[in-house]
């Protein structure tokens, strides 16, 4: 997808926002009704705020960018051309409205960004279409940018309706895999990052050589019936397992089980959209942060891979039996710029985390499979467990 023409853009385009639609369908029936009321939280955003967010990234990058025939290297401070709703940039730039604000803005009404969404659509297919049939990867960049952009916004409406407790109906179960062995990779050098070549996101530039050592790491995520070994130890009660910042968290949140666990004793039992069920026990273990994922590591005698070893391993280990794309899954690696980095037209996407989250790697069972790449870097703050995440450890 990340090297798809126009054509096939095209369809990805209304596929997602086909998703999009869905996913606002159901929750408009779960919140009761269009106004999409849901609690001030940290972790979420008012679904119409969202809603609206997803079709202003598209019209502000699209069809109001006159430089957007030269891909990633506009001037993003051109001024743009007007939106088709007055107000768009006062309501849904992400980068000038804070997260909190949102929940007081006089938002246009569901049935108004439903048809937002419409037509700022209709007008990026129609300029996509007058794009040439050899289109270069410049003139691609924004109509996959948008794309790709819709696919995380889908996923995060999965991630609110696991937060709130409802069901959509919209999203597989997580895979139940049987265990295979750790894999031994041997000493080598690889080339961490994408190439300049189809569409990349600017974390992932420059590509670059890095030596890397013979390492173990486990073909597949860590399970529950693994996890439910340190916590029967008491692996939540043993300081000498967490970091100093985890254990601070752990003794502010209360925490003694991962988020919307029931039960861990006699099998686990899980809140999963808004119904507590049994999970079984090879699936992983999914919403645990940071921190337990490193507690868990330290009471195993192992340690959370670097990036780079995961993303090696996720190449070379793929007809070796290295499953992944079930949980995103935590890193060692703290969240910073390639060398050589430089920073989008979408300025806000990376650059402001850097130093302050953690590298996830992977997928989810809720990301789309377009999405999916094994260069793909996530970033989250450490104590985050609401995403679906979870963890895979090396030998130390």
């Amino acid at each position: 997808m990340r090297s798809a023409g126009k054509e096939v853009l095209s369809l990805a385009l209304i596929d997602a926002r086909n998703h999009t639609l869905r996913w606002i369908a159901a929750g408009e029936e779960a919140l009761g009704g269009a106004a999409l009321t849901v609690p001030l939280l940290a972790e979420i955003n008012p679904p119409l705020w969202e809603l609206g967010h997803i079709g202003w990234f598209q019209e502000y990058w699209i069809a109001r960018n006159v430089q957007r025939h030269r891909g990633e290297r506009c001037d993003p401070t051109h001024p743009k051309q007007a939106s088709i709703l007055p107000d768009a940039d006062r309501w849904y730039d992400s980068s000038n409205v804070p997260h909190d604000s949102r929940w007081q803005l006089d938002l246009p009404d569901l049935a108004a960004t439903r048809q937002y969404l419409v037509d700022t659509l209709e007008t990026t297919l129609d300029l996509l279409s007058a794009a040439p049939d050899d289109a270069d990867d410049d003139t691609l960049y924004f109509y996959r940018l948008a794309l790709f952009h819709e696919d995380m916004h889908v996923e995060a409406f999965a991630i609110l309706s696991q937060t709130l407790g409802f069901d959509a109906g919209l999203l597989p179960r997580i895979a139940t895999n049987a265990m295979r062995e750790p894999l031994l990779f041997p000493a080598t050098r690889w080339r961490l990052g994408s190439a300049a070549r189809g569409f990349t996101f600017d974390n992932e530039r420059s590509q670059h050589e890095v030596a890397l050592p013979e390492f173990e790491i486990d073909a597949q995520a860590v399970t529950w019936a693994q996890y439910c070994e340190f916590v029967e130890d008491g692996g939540y009660d043993e300081p000498l397992h967490w970091s100093k910042e985890g254990w601070l968290w752990l003794l502010q949140e209360g925490r003694r089980t991962p988020r919307h666990v029931d039960q861990m004793r006699q099998g686990v039992l899980q809140h999963r959209f808004g119904k507590l069920v049994r999970v079984p026990m090879t699936q992983p273990v999914v919403h645990v942060n940071w921190y337990e994922a490193d507690a868990w590591c330290r009471w195993a005698g192992r340690r959370l891979p670097s990036e780079v070893e995961w993303e090696a391993a996720a190449h070379q280990g793929a007809t070796r039996g290295f499953r992944w794309g079930d949980v995103w899954e935590w890193t060692a690696t703290t969240f910073r710029p390639y060398p050589g980095f430089a920073a989008g037209p979408y300025r806000d996407y990376s650059q402001p985390w850097f130093g302050t989250h953690k590298v996830l790697r992977g997928a989810s069972f809720a990301t789309h499979e377009r999405m999916r790449h094994p260069r793909y870097r996530n970033f989250y703050r450490p104590e985050r467990d609401d995403v679906f995440c979870g963890f895979r450890s090396c030998a130390v």
